[in-house]
């Protein structure tokens, strides 16, 4: 399940990187490069920190194959992206609990702890994301939006509580999937955030 959530997770982020590029009107290359870091860009940060190789994409050069798909398929149907953007938020919430989930797992096969597994499934779930808006001159989406990297942080600890019940792993992934996807899906239609602060504000 989680291999096939993976591949999902890639693509639609791959899609998102490739969309967002072609907004700040890049050349095919330029959207090219975007949506593959978008989509491999948490996973690889994580294995780099973690001298863990070889990495996936290089491991598994058929991803990038699957991404450079996605991506050429998402410039040809660029007029119809306007209408698809309730589908990717759907998608995206999804992606984000999967990087997550399989972060969190990696790290604790290494041999890592729950603190620094946690905070991979943030790097995992949340790092594409945020190269894709730096290479696109934004502030990235997860500093300034609806709760994100802190639904990948809740979603590890919630992963993590599950295995250490008597649940089997299907289970344990598929109620984190929906507990975090329910979060996510919440933080946008009610407009959930932290707080923010302004060190400009002299009051």
């Amino acid at each position: 399940m989680l291999e096939t959530l993976y591949l999902i997770a890639i693509i639609v982020e791959a899609m998102s990187g490739a969309i967002a590029a072609g907004k700040k009107q890049m050349d095919p290359f330029g959207i090219l490069i975007i949506g593959t870091a978008t989509a491999f860009g948490g996973g690889t940060l994580r294995d780099v920190v973690l001298d863990n190789h070889p990495l996936v994409w290089v491991e598994h050069p058929e991803y990038l194959l699957i991404t450079t798909f996605a991506i050429v398929v998402t410039i040809f149907i660029r007029p119809l992206v306007r209408y698809l953007t309730e589908a990717f938020l759907v998608l995206d919430a999804i992606g984000l609990i999967t990087f997550s989930i399989i972060g969190a797992q990696k790290t604790l096969e290494l041999g890592h702890g729950y603190l620094v597994a946690s905070i991979m499934a943030v790097f995992t779930g949340a790092f594409g994301g945020v190269l894709r808006d730096i290479l696109c001159n934004q502030v990235p989406l997860v500093f300034r939006k609806e709760l994100y990297g802190s639904i990948s942080f809740l979603s590890a600890w919630l992963f993590f509580g599950l295995c250490m019940t008597s649940l089997s792993m299907h289970a344990c992934i598929l109620i984190t999937l929906i507990a975090g996807f329910v979060i996510r899906m919440l933080a946008i239609t009610m407009n959930l955030n932290l707080p923010t602060f302004n060190f400009d504000n002299k009051n």
